[in-house]
């Protein structure tokens, strides 16, 4: 399944976004992303880290989010996310490289310099 450039990168935001709510409970309007695309100078990465045969589609996810989700949640929200890539754009799971940035809700300003968390 092709897809434009630009359409691909907003559905990756898409798909990520359906996960979280769907997946760890993430409110649905709680919908913030930066999606950044690098070429082969300035995106590094292993082909093999781990035994896991990378290639050059690959997709680096990060999440920065409130800390308190369980492990099992944490591994079924990858599985899910990877699967749907898969699914959806025919991204290949192998290719698929989240990373979870857990922080404490005071560590949030969504606007105004007043932390609506804390």
């Amino acid at each position: 399944m092709k897809h434009e450039k630009k359409e691909f990168g907003r559905k990756i935001g898409e798909i990520v976004h359906q996960e979280m709510v769907q997946t760890i409970s993430v409110p649905e309007n709680d919908y913030f992303q930066v999606i950044t695309e690098y070429d082969n100078n300035f995106l590094i990465y292993d082909s093999n880290y781990l035994g896991i045969h990378r290639s050059d589609g690959i997709i680096f996810i990060q999440i920065t989010l409130n800390e308190g989700r369980d492990v099992d949640l944490k591994k079924l929200l990858y599985k899910n996310i990877a699967d749907h890539l898969h699914n959806e754009l025919d991204v290949r799971r192998e290719d698929v490289l989240i990373n979870l940035v857990e922080v404490k809700k005071e560590n949030w300003s969504f606007g105004n310099g007043i932390a609506q968390y804390a």
